[in-house]
């Protein structure tokens, strides 16, 4: 196991500065246990401190250039991946996710700055004329600007990744940032601030450590913010879609998403994508499988494939290179999948494998003969279980599959090319995968909710569109 890291304090960025405050919040160590780090816990009065830098660094922002901003990230890029261990460890103890997997959070972190510089290139103004009667001969310049300070609410379960996802499209566009981690996991982030604070104009860059019952309305409800990047519970965004006002919101929340399984599909594939899109950072991802609702003609065989898949899926100490998953973030949420798996199982589920605890770790479970009425169908579990459920055709599939809430993803295995189609058009979510597990990725396509899955879509040149506004001038 490796050394125990030395215990470390992160301040608040404000304005260039580091502050310090009298309250503190300790980050859990979900590899050895106990602490290994604290944070400062922002006073409203230091939030809005943050939002006045930010918002007196607009005009430094709004005069640089492209190039300028490329520069700046892909001096980012360079610097978060000098720094990949000391990041990586951080991001097992505050997150509880394999070494394996945080290396590669912080190598998707270093990609997506790069790539926001690759981006910002491709935005273009317009020429434009006018064609309507009253405006013959008009001419006008359509340009884009920056839309100011963008404050970005970011998740515990990409603590690094999502959060780049966030500040490199805004920082590109010209903005300048307000950023609040989570609280569970904020060192990620506070590393991040230090990295962009050598590296950017004073007050572009800003951070934000707290509970959010104390700051999170301060921050969402304060008029110099003109967006916000959030990605959450769906209750979450609802309160701070509730408190924001007019402002840009640009929102990716819970999920819950389906995986549609045919007779024709390949089972082998549609089974090994669903070990993987349950399991995978112990399910804890907006994007996870799940629910399977397999056709009737195929669901014992389905469920025994998906068995033999979960076999090669490993618990064990976090710094193992070998290890596939780790813990639950906190008591409460293994509470909560604990409570969905019971609800299944009283409706009359089978216990496949797995649906043990011990604290925050949660086996591989498989639930098969799952009821139409179990929570678990419908519900956002964020846990380390696969649900497969039974349907008799296509449209008892479709039905289920847009039943909730929830319209994140979706994936469909089939090997006709018509029913894909047929149900991907059909189907209520902000994307529907053929033949494969749902996946954002660096955000090289577009993705995001429908319903209480969000607002608009993410992804690194949507991003940067949803942070800019156009400007036309009137020759």
């Amino acid at each position: 196991m490796a050394t125990r890291t030395a215990q470390r304090k992160e301040r608040l960025l404000v304005d260039g500065e580091w502050v310090d405050g009298a309250d503190v919040i300790p980050v859990t160590d979900l590899a050895d246990g106990g602490h290994f780090a604290e944070v400062v816990a922002a006073t409203p009065g230091q939030a809005e401190d943050a939002l006045a830098a930010a918002q007196r660094a607009e005009a430094t922002m709004r005069e640089t250039t492209i190039v300028e901003r490329g520069e700046w990230c892909e001096e980012i890029a360079t610097r978060l991946e000098a720094r990949t261990e000391e990041i990586a460890e951080v991001i097992v103890r505050e997150a509880g996710k394999p070494i394996s997997s945080a290396r590669g959070e912080v190598g998707s972190a270093a990609e997506r700055f790069r790539r926001a510089t690759e981006e910002i290139r491709h935005i273009k103004g317009e020429f434009r004329e006018g064609t309507t009667s009253g405006h013959e001969g008009w001419e006008a310049v359509v340009k884009h600007e920056p839309v100011g300070t963008v404050l970005c609410i970011t998740p515990y379960n990409y603590p690094l990744a999502t959060t780049a996802l966030q500040v490199a499209p805004a920082l590109a566009a010209g903005n300048s940032i307000v950023l609040k981690p989570a609280t569970k996991t904020p060192v990620a982030g506070a590393i991040l601030a230090d990295v962009m604070r050598d590296v950017v104009p004073e007050g572009a860059i800003n951070l934000v450590t707290g509970r959010g019952s104390e700051i999170g309305d301060v921050l969402a409800g304060d008029d110099r913010v003109n967006a916000i990047a959030m990605t959450a519970s769906s209750g979450a965004g609802k309160h701070v879609a509730y408190e924001s006002g007019m402002v840009n919101l640009h929102m990716e929340l819970g999920g819950n998403a389906p995986e549609l399984v045919f007779p024709d599909a390949d089972l082998d594939e549609a089974a090994a994508a669903a070990a993987k899109g349950s399991l995978k950072y112990a399910g804890q991802r907006c994007s996870a499988v799940s629910r399977v609702l397999a056709h009737e003609e195929i669901h014992d065989d389905l469920v025994a494939r998906i068995e033999d898949a979960m076999d090669d899926w490993t618990q064990g100490d976090l710094f193992d290179e070998d290890t596939d998953l780790g813990p639950l973030i906190s008591e409460d949420q293994a509470d909560w999948v604990e409570e969905l798996v019971e609800d299944a199982l009283d409706k009359g589920a089978t216990l496949v494998r797995g649906g043990g605890r011990d604290g925050l770790v949660y086996e591989p479970t498989l639930l098969a003969d799952v009821p139409h009425d179990a929570r678990i169908l419908q519900e956002e579990q964020f846990g380390p279980v696969c649900a497969v459920t039974s349907v008799a055709d296509e449209d008892e599939a479709v039905d289920i599959a847009n039943g909730g809430d929830l319209a994140l993803d979706a994936c469909v295995f089939t090997g006709d090319y018509d029913r894909a189609m047929r149900l991907a058009n059909v189907i209520d979510a902000g994307a529907v995968r053929i033949n494969g597990a749902p996946s954002h990725g660096l955000g090289d396509i577009p993705f995001g909710g429908n319903r209480d899955s969000g607002i608009g879509r993410e992804g690194i040149d949507a991003s940067i569109h949803a942070f800019m506004r156009k400007k036309s001038i009137v020759l």
